[in-house]
């Protein structure tokens, strides 16, 4: 863990800080430290390399007040910035529609209709509130009416105040910032027709559509190469450094390998750590997706250690049939008895583990995880789960202890969470607890271990047969909110 944090340390992204991100420098000396780790133990090494369209914010975006009242608006604490470059200094004109003050329930329409633009004067920045469309279609008419920045406030609705990130369609022209309700209004209540306020906005972003990332991807020398038992762990960051989400669960499964070194399983053992998780699952995915039928069969399980060090944990087990989602809590993505049957196998061994030493746990699905990129390819899937820093709920505090919200070093707190978040940069080695992950790897371990010797999954399916792939809908990036 001390190595990951002093990569990301020594190879800042293109922000200015540390980072392990997808595409980046320190992501690659993250897979270069694993690879050499691995093969100095023995193991058989290789680096998967693919493509995706990576982008990044260079520099700290800025929203600025230039008058009447000149100060600068507070990264993260009163807006964020959609990933679209671009800079602008004009006055504010509100768009129609806005509902101030706020209804209790969401129903502004500002910005959804081109008729709120009329009487737009092109170069403005367009003030829209959140609301009951897309904010790609708030920003598509504010551009046809010239906009040349787009300022969407949040609604002011119970849990719709504070600053938000919004998903766009990736089409737009013009530098949009999502703020708080305080902001927008404050904004609001300065207009006046013809003079203002005026506002500076600038995001500078790269842009590559073709950079490369690299899954690495380590096997036992010994083990049946007929039954692969995959153990996973997402290598890349969110946001920065990364070190709870996935540094620790990257920790986890390279120090269980380690220990298995020296020793000869039955079924063979295949470390992988991916690349792109954040995005979407897409080390996961190009894995699963490029290998050959006939080696996607000798794949009979997979498990995965997505987050193992949360101080204000949950303990989490993934199941793929009655597990729920993480975010929403929600059911999971539901898979067919040959996927969910043969998981509980694997699903079990956790849960035994975290009996024996007194701790309750939460069944959480896969979705979201590398391991539900296994799933969809018919291959049975477990794994551990500490949760975020982000979402713990009342009844997780019930069965874990500790506080509803998240833990960033001073607890509790409501704004989101280090992990999931830009601009916070908190993510770093002291937003882990040692003690949550020696016994979540243990947990972990005991699964491995058992699977790695286990003959009831193992030879449910002859080698070549292939397996029966799950009519599921595909990933999407985690927590994309567009409305």
């Amino acid at each position: 863990m001390v190595k990951f944090q002093q990569i990301a340390n020594a190879n800042p992204g293109a922000d200015g800080h540390p980072s392990r991100n997808s595409g980046e420098p320190g992501y690659k000396a993250s897979a270069d430290y694993v690879a050499a780790v691995m093969r100095a133990a023995g193991y058989n090494v290789r680096l998967q390399e693919y493509k995706f369209h990576y982008t990044s914010f260079v520099g700290t975006p800025v929203l600025r007040e230039d008058s009447p009242t000149p100060h600068s608006f507070g990264l993260v604490t009163d807006f964020n910035p959609a990933a679209v470059a671009g800079s602008a200094s004009a006055k504010v004109q509100p768009a129609g529609g806005i509902v101030v003050p706020a209804t209790p329930t969401p129903s502004s329409a500002s910005g959804c209709a081109a008729s709120d633009f009329a009487g737009f004067v092109p170069g403005n920045i367009a003030l829209i509130q959140r609301g009951t469309c897309t904010f790609a279609q708030k920003v598509a008419n504010a551009e046809a009416a010239g906009a040349s920045a787009a300022v969407i406030f949040n609604e002011g609705n119970p849990g719709r105040t504070g600053a938000f990130s919004g998903s766009l369609a990736g089409t737009e022209n013009i530098p949009v910032l999502f703020t708080s309700y305080a902001v927008g209004t404050q904004l609001l209540a300065q207009y006046v027709p013809g003079t203002g306020p005026v506002l500076t906005a600038d995001v500078h972003l790269i842009d590559d559509p073709n950079r490369s990332d690299w899954n690495v991807i380590a096997d036992s020398k010994g083990g049946d190469p007929n039954n692969v038992l995959v153990i996973d762990a997402h290598l890349d960051a969110i946001f920065g450094a990364g070190m709870l989400d996935n540094a620790s669960g990257s920790a986890t499964i390279l120090d269980i390998a380690q220990q298995l070194k020296n020793t000869s399983t039955r079924n063979k053992l295949r470390f992988i750590w991916f690349g792109g998780e954040e995005l979407g699952l897409l080390g996961s995915q190009y894995y699963v997706n490029t290998l050959p039928a006939a080696e996607l069969a000798k794949i009979k399980f997979d498990l995965d250690a997505d987050v193992t060090a949360t101080p204000n944990y949950v303990a989490g087990v993934l199941d793929p049939k009655d597990g729920v989602t993480l975010f929403g809590r929600g059911p999971g993505t539901a898979m067919p008895p040959s996927i969910f049957a043969p998981s509980a196998i694997g699903r079990d061994f956790g849960i035994g583990y975290l009996n024996s030493i007194g701790k309750n746990h939460i069944l959480f699905s896969s979705d979201g995880t590398d391991a539900f990129s296994f799933q969809l390819a018919g291959v049975p899937a477990s794994g551990v789960l500490t949760g975020q820093d982000c979402c713990k709920l009342a009844s997780d505090v019930a069965l874990f202890g500790g506080f509803e919200g998240n833990f960033e070093g001073n607890v509790p707190s409501t704004d989101g969470g280090c992990v999931d978040n830009p601009f916070r940069w908190c993510d770093n080695l002291s937003n882990n607890d040692p003690t949550v992950m020696t016994w979540m790897s243990k947990t972990f371990a005991n699964m491995v271990a058992h699977m790695a010797y286990d003959t009831q999954v193992f030879n449910a399916t002859k080698p070549g047969t292939g397996h029966a792939k799950a009519a599921v809908a595909r990933p999407t990036a985690k927590n994309a909110v567009t409305r």
